[in-house]
């Protein structure tokens, strides 16, 4: 016999399913198109680096100090994985911060990944990512499997370790470029906070 507590669990069961669902689906798969500049100010879908086994999204910041820290061990992730069809992204989400100036800070960290804006956070607002540097990791069809720090070198705003102990974002390529079965995973990043659009 069904009882009235019965329908209710059930009832919240799939309530529960639908929202857990429609989470995941904002992230896996979503059709809508993110529109990023690239530095000569052209709308770009970064998605459409369809032959990439994964896709990087690194979130600086040209005045944020622990970005620039990173410099060195994000142009070294870049040159170990790239040749193996992981495609980087800088992607510099302050709506301030020009074309021009983001050349001289290519130039001055000696970055050769591609760079993009998002001035309007439409990447941002995706991937959830909250400061600078941060990264998010796409799997292909648009499924992120990463969101977080590049390791764990600072442990609070001002607090760093000399070395890191854990290199999570070369942990998770590492695994995506074995082939190994990967889950969501999010990790706290450290760093400037990304300011909410005016």
């Amino acid at each position: 016999m069904v009882t009235q507590r019965g329908i209710q669990q059930f009832i919240l069961s799939i309530v529960v399913a639908l929202f857990a669902a429609m989470a995941i689906g904002a992230h896996q798969g979503s059709s809508t198109p993110v529109r990023l500049l690239d530095l000569t100010g052209r709308q770009i879908d970064p998605f459409q680096a369809a032959e990439a086994k994964a896709v990087v999204f690194l979130f600086i910041r040209t005045d944020c100090p622990i970005s620039n820290r990173y410099a060195p061990e994000v142009r070294r992730l870049d040159e170990k994985f790239a040749a193996s069809g992981v495609t980087f992204y800088l992607v510099y989400p302050d709506p301030d911060e020009s074309a021009e100036t983001i050349r001289r800070h290519l130039q001055e960290y000696k970055y050769r990944l591609g760079a993009l804006r998002d001035p309007q956070h439409s990447l941002v607002k995706l991937t959830g990512v909250r400061v600078t540097p941060e990264a998010a990791v796409f799997a292909p069809q648009r499924r992120m499997i990463y969101r977080g720090r590049i390791d764990d070198r600072y442990m609070a705003f001002g607090q760093a370790r000399p070395t890191p102990t854990t290199h999570d974002l070369e942990q998770v390529l590492e695994t995506i470029i074995a082939g190994k079965p990967i889950t969501g995973k999010t990790t706290a990043a450290i760093g400037c906070f990304i300011s909410d659009l005016r």
